[in-house]
């Protein structure tokens, strides 16, 4: 999901949360106006306003904006919203400074909450659609050392760009922004990506062992092993065992593969805040005789999609003997979500289910080519092994991307033309169909590999 997505999402959650803590006094300015806000802020904290929405302060050169400043017996509570479902440990430095400002500008906070959705709560019943939880005592922990982060902090900002080598901690919390421009830099197969590595690629690289060709052989996983062969070799690698893998894969198959939505504001009957709900789906049916069909839908509008897309696909499955995906837990799971939406649909959904046969691990097992960049993704196994048309050329070329995009399209399109509609709506079924069609292809790519028909 594209980082603009993600922000809009966190603003839409920020908002709703709101409503749940009433009476209170937005601070309506431009996030940038800064003194604007600090003092439209003053100015409620003198007049008295039992809650502020957005209150702002700044001090010793640190700028806070609390999502929810709630007066309690004469006292603040702070309140921090965030858009995911659990307090992370990584939430609690923010919680902490913003309490670390506002005591450093008079304000007198005793407690401070993180605020965050409820996995259990299901529509259309959202009255606990959020929880509060108190995170007081964490933040205190952190106040005794945060005047000495702070200063390391603005230290960092002031100066030169850091020349730190990619590691783990690019990836910790999440993935930094900037870490394509920072491994432009490192040599071909270097051993951060080794398949899996986790850590452990850290220790290698102190161990002055930059590439996946000077690995120890003893190190590592059988498949991290087939991975250096390859390195080595320059060369595919296939394993004997192929051929015996791919006898589940006998026509009729239908290759299917699902497009999803995951609200953080649940709006149909009975599903939870991120439940990944099917809104798309691309079937290529390969009959017996070798010739082919596509099936495909998509989603309309707001409406709830499940029973309409429930239908189509228990005829696009219909007289496949296996149903075959990429990484198909996350089809089955979508299918579980389709079958307890759509009850009448259940036992023909449950069929496909019980029918959906993996080709990733096929793959994952038996082949390596060098090019996968220790990733067994359609995304790169694809150009590999089957050159051709590919997600190159493709307005939407991955999961997350497209789940914004049919988003956007549901539920935020006022704002768009009925041409943009119309080529989004495209792009979007363009981009099912490659990886349904490139699961065809892949499949007869590895039975080749494997001297099988």
């Amino acid at each position: 999901m594209s980082a603009q997505a993600v922000l809009d999402r966190g603003t839409r959650v920020g908002e709703l949360a709101c409503t749940y803590v009433p009476g209170g006094q937005l601070i309506d300015l431009p996030h940038n106006a800064f003194e604007q806000r600090i003092a439209a802020t003053r100015a409620l904290l003198d007049r008295g306003t039992p809650v502020i929405y957005e209150a702002s302060f700044s001090v010793d050169g640190v700028y806070a904006a609390v999502d929810i400043l709630e007066r309690k017996r004469g006292r603040w509570h702070l309140v921090e919203v965030k858009s995911s479902t659990k307090v992370k440990e990584e939430n609690l430095p923010d919680v902490a400074i913003q309490m670390h400002v506002l005591r450093r500008c008079g304000v007198d906070v005793s407690r401070a909450e993180l605020m965050h959705l409820n996995r259990e709560c299901a529509y259309p019943n959202l009255e606990d659609l959020f929880v509060r939880e108190d995170v007081t005592a964490e933040a205190e922990v952190l106040q005794a050392t945060l005047p000495g982060e702070i200063r390391a902090q603005l230290s960092m900002l002031s100066g030169d760009l850091p020349d730190i080598a990619p590691g783990p901690h690019c990836f910790t919390p999440r993935e930094c922004p900037f870490y394509g421009r920072c491994s432009a830099v490192l040599p071909p197969h270097h051993v951060s990506t080794l398949y899996r590595v986790r850590q452990k690629g850290a220790e290698f690289v102190d161990r002055g062992l930059e590439t996946i060709d000077q690995l120890p052989a003893g190190s590592l996983t059988p498949v991290q092993a087939r991975q250096q062969r390859a390195v080595r070799s320059g060369a595919l690698i296939v394993e004997s065992g192929l051929a015996r893998a791919l006898r589940a894969f006998r026509e009729p198959l239908a290759f299917l593969d699902f497009e999803t939505v995951g609200l953080a504001i649940p709006v149909w009957d009975g599903c939870h805040p991120y439940d990944s709900v099917p809104v798309q789906f691309s079937v290529h049916y390969l009959a017996a005789d070798g010739s082919t069909r596509h099936e495909e839908w998509i989603a309309d509008g707001p409406d709830d999609p499940r029973s309409g897309l429930a239908g189509r696909l228990v005829e696009a499955c219909r007289g496949a003997e296996i149903i075959v995906a990429y990484n198909a837990g996350f089809e089955r799971g979508a299918i579980q979500l389709l079958a307890a939406g759509v009850p009448e649909l259940a036992g023909e959904l449950d069929s496909i289910a019980t029918r959906l046969v993996d080709l990733l691990p096929v793959v994952r097992d038996h082949v390596y080519h060098p090019e996968f960049g220790g990733s067994f993704s359609l995304k790169r196994v694809l150009p590999a092994l089957v050159p051709g048309p590919g997600y190159e050329d493709s307005e939407v070329a991955e999961g997350g991307a497209a789940s914004a995009e049919l988003e956007r399209l549901m539920f935020h399109s006022d704002d768009m033309s009925e041409e943009e509609k119309a080529s989004r709506r495209s792009a979007l079924l363009h981009y099912c169909a490659l990886d349904t069609m490139g699961l065809v292809r892949l499949l007869q790519r590895l039975r080749a590999l494997a001297g099988v028909d």
